[in-house]
């Protein structure tokens, strides 16, 4: 049982890198049954167009996969003013878009350190053909198109140079080399710009997941008892109110609307979530109520958190 419960709280602690791994595991597991299932190269004037095909079209359908199954963007758009859009997308959706690339990008570099795709599509690139058949003659430029298919043939145009597929490879880990530099480097700045400490942010981020904890279980005490009193009020006429009962309080749309914005950070109130500052403001309607300035990527998790079950 120990050893389960470590297992679960690494699981926990470490849940992003986790998920971006077993996105990218299943990335490539898919890009492999499809290169040595489904992939065949035509070797023919076609060739450009379908190894092109098979190495960009399914990246670009995980790219809209990944922007749709990530809540960030629905709050972004859900509601918003046409006149708005525009400004919350170019400062807000950096991040989502980041995350979206995880998968795309796993298939790309897959895919060109397979060599399968990119081989196909070279051969049947003019430039590509003029550079392996250098000095070879118009023979070797009609027989370029049927390199992925003829070993011999491959062996023979790129003695003297770099194979299609070597080409690939490389390619390939530049493209790993370039994100994971990247990567490290908007890390890097993300944290330098942090406007709070690395133990409040640790706090910070415990305390999120336990309001969204307290929250969900409020949220299923508040809706059950609203429909309770809905179906009472449909089954019993309303009458006067008898000595001792409360009114019963949902929020407005307007206060929904409020706590459904994106977070935004103020150094001087230091908020913790927009519920922290709607129920601090006197319920929005104080003049600081979302006077803040746009938190920086390393303050994303506080919507993250909110919106890690909901999904798209």
């Amino acid at each position: 049982m120990d050893q389960l419960k470590r297992i679960h709280d690494f699981c926990i602690r470490h849940q992003t890198v986790l998920g971006y791994s077993v996105v990218s595991l299943l990335t490539a597991l898919t890009e492999y049954i499809f290169s040595s299932v489904v992939f065949k190269c035509p070797c023919n004037s076609d060739n450009a167009v379908y190894g092109t095909v098979f190495l960009l079209v399914p990246a670009f359908i995980l790219f809209l996969l990944g922007c749709i199954s990530n809540a960030r963007v629905w709050r972004l758009v859900t509601g918003c003013q046409k006149e708005e859009c525009f400004s919350r997308c170019c400062s807000v959706m950096t991040p989502p878009i980041a995350r979206a690339l995880v998968a795309p990008v796993t298939w790309i570099a897959v895919a060109l350190l397979g060599g399968s795709f990119y081989e196909c599509a070279a051969s049947g690139l003019s430039l590509i053909k003029n550079l392996l058949c250098t000095d070879k003659g118009k023979l070797c430029l009609g027989q370029a198109a049927t390199i992925p298919c003829n070993s011999t043939l491959s062996k023979e145009v790129t003695k003297e140079s770099l194979s299609l597929q070597a080409q690939s490879q490389l390619i390939g880990w530049f493209l790993i080399l370039s994100i994971v530099i990247v990567g490290v480097i908007s890390t890097c700045i993300s944290h330098c710009c942090s406007p709070v400490s690395y133990m409040q942010l640790k706090f910070w981020k415990i305390y999120m997941k336990n309001e969204k904890k307290l929250f969900d279980t409020k949220a299923e005490e508040h809706s059950a008892q609203l429909a309770e009193i809905n179906v009472n009020q449909f089954f019993h006429p309303p009458g006067p109110r008898r000595d001792g009962e409360t009114r019963f309080h949902t929020p407005s749309n307007d206060d929904w609307k409020k706590i459904s914005l994106l977070y935004n950070f103020n150094p001087q109130k230091q908020h913790y979530s927009l519920l922290h500052e709607f129920g601090t403001t006197q319920r929005g309607t104080t003049d600081g109520f979302r006077a803040g300035t746009q938190n920086p990527s390393i303050l994303g998790f506080v919507d993250d958190v909110e919106l890690s079950e909901l999904g798209s």
